[in-house]
């Protein structure tokens, strides 16, 4: 008796250890424009149990960063659920010239509705869903861009509704929402989110940053402002004040403790996944710059906002079986007008109509330039070929003439790319970012501190420099114990490390090391 009773006990242990081989949930923040020191710039006023609570708590990787150029979030997410490089997984921006049809190609446009009718490599969650049957995989963002391209082709996903700030699908991913977020539309309970002004959570002393435009500091009038506003949220509607202020995150956060309820997600032993997308915090970084009081408001907030997420989720699922990763798609640059004399915005039209110019006194009249996009120059093929001109020459001279440009550093043509192993340097970044199919005849790099002109931008991404390739990667939770990573961590690892911890094998196009901090190899 009393070995057999030994005997059960090894056996419940064992049992044990292999219900908890993996975790029953796993959960992917990523927090728009959210640059590695933000961490610790704020830390001061952050609580207990968020940011902190991560940080102090999970394995922090302390020097990671996306390894090319074309930085912005498309591209990045695509890096972050594919484990590929853009070179690789073909995602060059929302949108890209088609050389053959002579037309624009939408990233995620088709006839039902957003969708991944242009992503070539699959993500985590495809993998997810088509090795262990069972699973599940949500994905929530405050764009449908975002959704889609961390979602991929399969699972569930939803977006902010830009007509009623309800949340939405589309036919790509199921014939409606389920009848709970139906009813939470109807009800549109996202509108209790949104405050009627965006007051300091803090006392106006406890900032760091000091410009503010549009916030209204705590215990002041609101004519006091330290520096006078454009008044860009003065006449937004309820969609805007969701994407730029605080709320959106609060909203996509309270909406995913609701999917983690109703799909219930991580209650059994076959593990199931969570994208999370944190749009409204690159919104409000491009809006205000990384040096605005709204930024480091919007951080304490979602700190808040994470703490409750947090206390959630660990408590709903067993035994906490959960790993967090918590990372950002990219950084952002400093403002532009904050920065030395020489830092301007960078006018693409202008840039695009000049450089048709040069070529209309070069090879006579023509629509030369089809489009600039995403620091893309797309030239027009078949008017090359009509009057027998040698593509790779004009490409050539394209890229000679635009250094001419005041904020531009580096231009390559498309032809060098594809002849030539760049194995160190800008264009080895610049290469990394190049998919021959959709990549444009030419591209840019811009000077530090420069940024493309766009309304309502003041910061952005989508360059080279650390302040927008460095971010912030934890592992928090399952198998992640604390410690600090020093070595340099390339984003392209996360999916196959998340693989490895969920046991399956790794997105097809995935390129990525394995972190072994996180896997025991």
């Amino acid at each position: 008796m009393k070995y057999r009773i030994i005997l059960l006990a090894i056996a419940a242990c064992a049992a044990l250890e292999a219900s908890a081989a993996r975790p029953r949930l796993v959960i992917n923040i990523v927090v728009g424009s959210m640059r590695a020191e933000d961490l610790g710039r704020y830390a001061a006023n952050y609580g207990e149990g968020g940011l902190r609570r991560l940080v102090d708590g999970g394995t922090v990787f302390a020097d990671s960063r996306y390894d090319y150029q074309q930085t912005t979030t498309p591209v990045s997410l695509a890096t972050l659920t594919t484990g590929a490089m853009p070179s690789t997984h073909g995602v060059v921006g929302a949108r890209w010239r088609d050389y053959v049809e002579n037309d624009a190609v939408e990233l995620i446009a088709g006839r039902n509705g957003p969708g991944p009718y242009n992503l070539i490599a699959p993500t985590l969650a495809e993998t997810l869903l088509q090795q262990e049957p069972g699973s599940k995989a949500v994905t929530v963002a405050g764009e449908a861009m975002s959704a889609v391209v961390m979602g991929g082709h399969g699972g569930e996903v939803f977006w902010l509704d830009s007509t009623r700030c309800g949340w939405e699908t589309s036919p790509c991913y199921a014939a409606e929402v389920p009848e709970w977020v139906a009813r939470s539309n109807r009800e549109r309970y996202n509108l209790s989110y949104i405050a009627p002004e965006w007051r300091t959570l803090y006392e106006k002393g406890r900032y760091i940053n000091t410009r503010n435009w549009d916030i209204i500091l705590t215990g002041k009038n609101k004519k006091e402002k330290d520096q006078s506003g454009d008044g860009r949220l003065k006449h937004a509607g309820d969609f805007e004040r969701m994407l730029y202020t605080p709320a959106g995150n609060t909203a996509i956060l309270g909406f995913a403790k609701q999917a983690i309820a109703q799909f219930k997600l991580g209650t059994d032993e076959t593990p199931d996944l969570l994208n999370i997308c944190l749009d409204p915090s690159r919104r409000i970084s491009e809006a205000y710059g990384p040096e605005s009081i709204e930024v480091e408001d919007m951080y304490y907030r979602l700190d808040r906002d994470l703490a409750d997420f947090l206390t959630f989720v660990f408590a709903q699922v067993k035994n906490g079986e959960v790993l967090v990763v918590f990372t950002s798609d990219h950084g952002t640059s400093p403002s532009y007008d904050t920065g030395h004399e020489q830092t301007d915005r960078f006018n693409a039209r202008q840039f695009e109509v000049i450089v048709n110019g040069f070529l209309n006194v070069r090879y006579g009249m023509g629509d030369w330039v089809l489009e600039y996009e995403d620091k893309c120059v797309y030239l027009n093929h078949n008017l090359i070929y009509e009057r027998g001109l040698d593509l790779a020459e004009i490409q050539n001279e394209v890229a000679i003439f635009a250094m001419q440009f005041r904020g531009v550093s580096h231009a390559l043509s498309a032809t060098a790319m594809r002849t030539s192993y760049f194995g160190s340097g800008y264009a080895r970044k610049m290469q990394n970012s190049f998919y021959p199919r959709r990549s444009g005849d030419v591209i840019l790099n811009l000077m530090p501190g420069w940024i493309e002109e766009s309304d309502r931008c003041w910061s952005s991404s989508g360059s080279m420099y650390g302040y927008d390739t460095q971010v912030p990667l934890v592992f928090y939770g399952f198998g992640a114990g604390p410690q600090r990573v020093k070595r340099r961590v390339d984003m392209t690892s996360v999916a196959p490390t998340v693989a490895r911890v969920l046991e399956i094998t790794e997105p097809a196009a995935s390129e990525g090391e394995i972190l072994p901090e996180i896997v025991d190899l």
